[in-house]
């Protein structure tokens, strides 16, 4: 199936969940993320299916002084 991260296209198995898509996309934490526009608690990553089209967002922190 289809997926967005980040603005790029990308294809998964049906049935995956957050943290596996994250996986393979190959992020590293620390990182928040939404999905649809909806922040997921890195707690429900593991639980969170993802469907045909859903658009995830990878933010990460930004250090200055």
């Amino acid at each position: 199936m289809k997926i967005v991260i980040n603005g790029q296209s990308a294809v998964v198995a049906e049935q995956i969940s957050l943290s596996e898509a994250l996986a393979n996309y190959g992020a590293r934490p620390p990182f928040a993320v939404a999905v649809n526009g909806d922040f997921v608690p890195r707690s429900q990553c593991e639980i969170k299916t993802l469907n045909e089209g859903d658009s995830i967002e990878l933010l990460s922190p930004i250090q200055g002084g």
